[in-house]
This record gives structure tokens, C-alpha cells and sequence, in this order.
């Protein structure tokens, strides 16, 4: 008897919990005003945005997808993310700590609310013309966050679909446009300007009204080349609850929402699928920066700078043979692959992976006579170096000339062997960039060294930023870890001085890229600073440099 009482009691609650859920949806979504009544919204997962069907009736000429960023496109339902990047990046620790403080009431405000908070918070007082953060930044914590279900390309296209993409969004133009545009291929943004004042930006927004005045709609959403119903085009929506939105209500025929349920099997899209490979990227933060995450973050501070110091001080002040183990005892964890000796050889050269490269073959090698050939470090990196280094100033005779002093400069006094990176400045994505084929030149037969390095927290390099926190950010990290693998020795004596130099080096290139399962490209540390600074990367040569080479 109490086993049917229980039943029926769940069933009564079940049939109740379902009313709740249908009338709360029903009330979800108002219905839009009689002048602009959008078609009725189908609540299931996204669509492809190449694989929405056809109207009845015919071929289709023109096929326009208008996806909202956030809930669409992006599979994370939160935008404070990108906002407390931006306020990390741009601002430094005390913006993105009273953003962290804010979070409380950011999640009792509206979605709409919220975002204007957070802009606030995030672009008061920015210098506009400073900013760079949309394309050096912004776009690698994003396309971490693409669904691949929204955004995938069907492999065989129809000939006869032209296809347009057009993006909306609430964040800012100057956040959302470079990644939509350079790395998925969208057509057109259509997202609010920031506010600015004598070249500095409020923090403030264009309202929706202003958005739509600003652009000219019927040609970002393709409206006149579609020629409206005439012609069997279609315009179809992919979004959250758009019926608010009045460009999905006046030109979407049909808007696909997902609900919650839909977007849990959501994945990440393939890098493969990106309108260009994302390889350089710049910023200090290392992680997707969630509220909890930063909140660990600045719990970690406290510690992470007494514990960078006494890394840094153990590497100045104790031979190879204590320093090794005890960096490993604070957690700097390293793993070193080797096939031979690798006591007679003078000339190791690597891929650029951070500043602390050098010292990691160094100290795997078990060499305490090799010495670093650097292009632009800090003179405190210098200083705080426990094994030699000295600056090459991009002058081909002298460069050459230095490190073939090194190499002929007996042990005694401070001779010996050389590291090179030649690629001339780091790389953070799987990528290689083209070898500078100057080492080939020293006569020397090379060592490769394929490294790999890993970060949670911060990352150790920078173009756009401070270069003398380079070292502090790097050793802040909770557990870093470098991968040094030794490859086969590469033998450039039979060459001679001026030999096949860039056979040798692109040889040397491929060697490396096939340890670490990486792709050579033929990029340079100039495409590089253009990128994500807005220079060739160059730093000027001072009297001094020349003095010490």
C-alpha cells in the first residue's frame, strides 16, 4: 500500500514540476510586438551554420546565417571571462580584482545589465589607440570556446548556395570582430562601439537603437543582393532567446535556440577548421580566466612571488649539480630525453620556447661552460643569468663573429659551448618558425634540442608587454614543466664556413618539428611583432651592445 501511495505521490509532483516548466517557457519568451512579429522559434540544437535546409519550393541562391556570439556561437553561457581578460590585461591585478569582487552582483543582474557593468569595469580610462588586445589576446581564449556544431563547414558544398555569415554580439566591436573575422571567416559584426573621450575610452556603449542607425543593414545582412522572398533566399537566426532582438525579428525568417539540454554535447572546434591557423598570441594569463579560477589566482599571488625569488635564487647562487634538484623539490618539473654523450659537442641549437631554454639544456646537459646567444632580453635577465650570455646586435658579420669567439675561446676563460635559438623569439602554439640559417655558418656540427614547455598561470613571455616581468611571470607558476629532448646530431663540418646554410637549417627546422609533432612555417619574428605589437620586433642596438660582442 505505501509502495502505490509513493507512486502516485511522484506522479503528482512530476505532473505539477512539468506544468511549472511549460508555463515558465511559455512566459520565457514574450511574444514581439504585432508590427514586427518574428515566426515562431524552434527550441532545439543549432544548426550547422552550412547545413540549414533549403526553403520549400526550389533551390536556394543565397543562404545568410545571423548567430548571436553569446549563447550561439560561444559555448560557454558566461561572458565574464573576456571581460575579466581584458580587465587583467589592460588594467593589471587591482581592476581585475574589483571586477572579481563585482561577480557577486554581476549574477543577480540581467544578461544585458551585467555586460554594461562589466564593460565599465573593463575599458574606463583604456587608452584606445593603445589597445591591441582584440587581436593579440582576445582571440585565443575565444576560439577555445567556439561550438563546433554551430560553426562547422560541410565538406561538400553546393555549387549553386552562396553562403553569408554575419555575427551579433552585445561585447564590443573592438573584442569580437578580429577573431570573428580573421579566424572563422564571419562577413560581417555587428556589435556596439565603444564611447571615447579624447582617446580614451568611458567604458560606455551604443544601445541596440544606435547599433542598427550606425550600419546599414540591408547590406551587412546581404538583404538587397538576397532580393528578400523573391528569389527562394533565406535568412535564418542561430542564437538564445532572440525574439527581443530586433534584427532577428525583422529579417530572420527562422530562429534556431538551443536550449540548455542541447548545448551539453557541444565540442570545441577543430583548429583545422579555423579561416587561418591561430600562431602567435600575446598576454600574461595562461588560463581561462572564470571567476574561480582568477579567485585562485590571487590566492596563489601571495605565495607565487616569495616562491619566484627563491627559484631565482637558488639558479644564481648554487652550482648545477645543487640547483637541479632543488628546483625540482620546489616544483619546476623537467623531463630529459638523450640517446648519446653529449660532452663533445659545442653547438646546441633549439627551438624558442621561454627565456629559461639556455639553462634548461644547460643543466640536462650537465654543461656548465655553455654559453647563451640572445636577441632582446632584459638587461636583469642578463644580470640574473647563471651561465654567460651576450646580445646578438642583427648585424650578420658581427653576430657571426661573436659566436665564433665563443666557440674558439678556451674553457678557462669562459669558452666553450653555445646555445642558439634561431628563430629569434618565442612561439606558444605548436608552430615553428623559419631557422635563421647564421649557425650553419660556424662551422660547428649541431645538437638539436626539441623543447617543450608547459604553463598554467602565467606565461613567461611577452610582445607587447614588460619584458623585465618575464622572468618574475615565468617561476610564478605553480609547476612549470620543460621537456628537453636531445635528437640525433646534425653534421655540418663537410659544408665548411658559408656552406648550404639554409638546407642545413630548414633541415635542422624539420628535425625539431618532428620530435615535438609541431609544423614548420616560414614566419619571422618580424610577422610576429607586427601581429600582436605593431613593430618589426627590432629593438635599437646600443654602444654598449656593440662594445660587448
Amino acid at each position: 500500500m505505501s509502495k502505490i501511495l509513493t507512486k502516485c505521490l511522484l506522479s503528482f509532483c512530476n505532473k505539477i514540476v512539468r506544468r511549472f516548466k511549460s508555463l515558465v517557457n511559455f512566459h520565457a519568451q514574450p511574444p514581439p510586438a504585432a508590427a514586427e512579429r518574428a515566426p515562431p522559434h524552434k527550441c532545439a540544437s543549432p544548426s550547422p551554420l552550412d547545413e540549414l535546409p533549403a526553403p520549400d519550393g526550389g533551390g536556394v541562391d543565397v543562404v545568410v546565417t545571423v548567430c548571436k556570439v553569446e549563447g550561439g556561437l560561444l559555448m560557454s553561457p558566461s561572458t565574464f571571462p573576456y571581460f575579466m581578460l581584458i580587465a587583467l590585461e589592460a588594467g593589471g591585478l587591482l581592476r581585475g580584482l574589483l571586477l572579481l569582487l563585482l561577480y557577486p552582483v554581476l549574477r543577480l543582474l540581467s544578461h544585458d545589465r551585467a555586460i554594461k557593468v562589466m564593460i565599465m569595469v573593463s575599458f574606463l580610462g583604456v587608452w584606445k589607440d593603445g589597445f591591441r588586445l582584440g587581436r593579440a589576446v582576445m582571440p585565443k581564449l575565444f576560439l577555445d570556446d567556439v561550438c563546433a556544431e554551430v560553426f562547422e563547414e560541410e565538406e561538400e558544398e553546393e555549387e549553386a548556395q552562396r553562403r553569408r555569415r554575419v555575427c551579433v554580439s552585445a561585447m564590443p566591436r573592438v573584442m569580437v570582430e578580429p577573431f570573428l573575422k580573421e579566424y572563422l571567416g564571419v562577413d560581417a559584426v555587428v556589435a556596439p562601439e565603444l564611447r571615447v573621450f579624447r582617446g580614451y575610452y568611458l567604458g560606455l556603449t551604443e544601445d541596440d537603437g544606435e547599433v542598427l542607425r550606425r550600419l546599414d543593414m540591408e547590406e551587412e545582412i546581404a538583404a538587397k543582393e538576397c532580393g528578400g522572398d523573391d528569389d527562394g533566399s533565406v535568412i535564418v537566426g542561430i542564437g538564445v532567446l532572440a525574439s527581443s532582438s530586433p534584427l532577428f525579428q525583422k529579417y530572420c525568417k527562422e530562429v534556431n535556440v538551443a536550449t540548455g539540454s542541447a548545448r551539453r554535447p557541444c565540442r570545441p572546434l577543430h583548429p583545422r577548421r579555423y579561416a587561418k591557423p591561430l600562431i602567435f598570441h600575446d598576454g600574461r594569463i595562461a588560463f581561462r580566466p572564470t571567476a574561480s579560477a582568477t579567485l585562485a589566482m590571487f590566492m596563489w599571488l601571495p605565495l607565487g612571488v616569495p616562491l619566484a625569488v627563491l627559484r631565482t635564487a637558488v639558479f644564481i647562487l648554487l652550482p648545477l649539480s645543487l640547483s637541479v634538484p632543488l628546483v625540482a623539490a620546489l616544483g619546476m618539473h623537467s623531463r630529459v630525453i638523450a640517446s648519446s654523450s653529449l660532452a663533445d659537442f659545442k653547438l646546441f641549437v633549439c627551438n624558442h620556447r621561454s627565456l629559461l631554454d639556455p639553462l634548461y639544456v644547460s643543466g640536462t646537459a650537465g654543461r656548465t661552460d655553455l654559453a647563451a646567444a640572445t636577441y632582446s632580453i632584459s638587461h636583469l635577465s642578463e644580470i640574473l643569468a647563471p651561465i654567460r650570455t651576450f646580445r646578438l646586435i642583427r648585424d650578420r658579420a658581427a653576430d657571426r663573429a661573436a659566436m665564433q669567439a665563443q666557440l674558439s675561446r678556451p674553457a678557462a676563460d669562459g669558452g666553450g659551448g653555445l646555445v642558439v635559438c634561431p628563430e629569434g623569439t618565442t612561439c606558444r602554439e605548436p608552430f615553428l618558425l623559419r631557422f635563421s640559417p647564421l649557425f650553419t655558418e660556424l662551422g660547428a656540427d649541431v645538437q638539436p634540442v626539441a623543447l617543450h614547455s608547459e604553463v598554467a598561470m602565467f606565461h613567461g613571455t611577452t610582445a607587447g608587454g614588460c619584458k623585465l616581468l618575464d622572468p618574475l611571470c615565468l617561476l610564478m607558476n605553480p609547476t612549470p614543466a620543460y621537456v628537453v629532448q636531445f635528437l640525433d646530431p646534425v653534421v655540418v663540418k663537410r659544408h665548411g664556413a658559408g656552406g648550404p646554410g639554409p638546407e642545413v637549417a630548414n633541415e635542422v627546422q624539420r628535425r625539431i618539428a618532428e620530435a615535438l609533432e609541431y609544423t614548420c612555417t616560414e614566419l619571422t619574428r618580424r610577422d610576429k611583432y607586427l601581429v600582436l605589437a605593431g613593430n618589426d620586433g627590432v629593438s635599437p642596438v646600443t654602444p654598449q651592445d656593440r662594445a660587448a660582442n
